[in-house]
């Protein structure tokens, strides 16, 4: 049995069970802090929503960072896509980049949309991933092109109407959080935010084309990894205590 004081929590008064099961609903659906702190009070567990805001700032990049270690490799394709956010007031950017299979590759928020944006964007996913893809899907901005033809000039591009729908698709979820949240603070806390997000929905995501038994299998490799990142006993988490 796995120990629920591990180092990471210590001189943390709940334990792992409790932690991990905040994060996970306040990553995983489109709730507010204040719903999460009525959630687990229902549970029996007092613990005020700013707690439940300083275990994700504490702990969700790491567990992020474990998912993205455990997930399969990306596809050889990559769409990648920009979408407008208001923060403070002001018009930013949201770039995004997903394969072939919706799996969200990465995401940074800049507040421009122009070359030096993009090739921000290329650079990171380059260092991410550490390989090029095969095939590099957008829209038609220019700066794609632009920055394409410095950072990964043998990569094929493609960038025909309608062919990103994968990319422009991943956007919907952040909108809903967004709008949760009443606009994200400042652009550090949306990059933050939704590099986390999107790497706990990656886990939880149902595969295309799946039955039900397949689901309820990809579900429950999905909590067990979710135990193994959290260092939390699975039975709470899937029990919901």
């Amino acid at each position: 049995m796995k120990n629920a004081r591990h180092p990471r929590y210590a001189r943390h008064r709940f334990p792992a069970e409790v932690i991990s099961y905040a994060i996970w609903l306040y990553f995983r659906f489109p709730l507010s802090l204040r719903m999460v702190e009525e959630m687990l009070a229902a549970r029996g567990i007092e613990v005020s929503r700013e707690t439940v805001r300083q275990w994700a700032l504490k702990f969700g990049q790491g567990y992020a960072n474990q998912i993205r270690r455990r997930l399969p490799a990306p596809g050889d394709k990559w769409h990648l896509d920009e979408v407008v956010i208001s923060i403070a007031g002001r018009k930013h950017w949201l770039w995004r980049a997903v394969d072939q299979h919706g799996v969200v590759l990465d995401i940074l928020v800049q507040s421009r949309r122009n070359a030096k944006a993009a090739k921000r964007l290329l650079r990171k996913l380059l260092k991410r991933q550490g390989a090029a893809p095969r095939v590099m899907i957008t829209d038609k901005l220019a700066s794609y092109a632009a920055a394409k033809r410095e950072i990964m000039p043998g990569v094929e591009h493609r960038q025909q109407r309608g062919l990103n729908n994968r990319a422009e698709n991943s956007h919907p979820p952040t909108r809903r959080r967004e709008r949760m949240m009443k606009r994200f603070k400042s652009a550090g806390q949306a990059q933050r935010f939704l590099s986390v997000h999107d790497q706990v929905g990656n886990l939880f995501r149902r595969p295309a084309n799946t039955n039900a038994a397949d689901y309820r299998k990809s579900r429950v490799q999905a909590f067990t990894t979710w135990a193994e990142v959290t260092w939390a006993e699975v039975t709470g988490l899937a029990a919901g205590f």
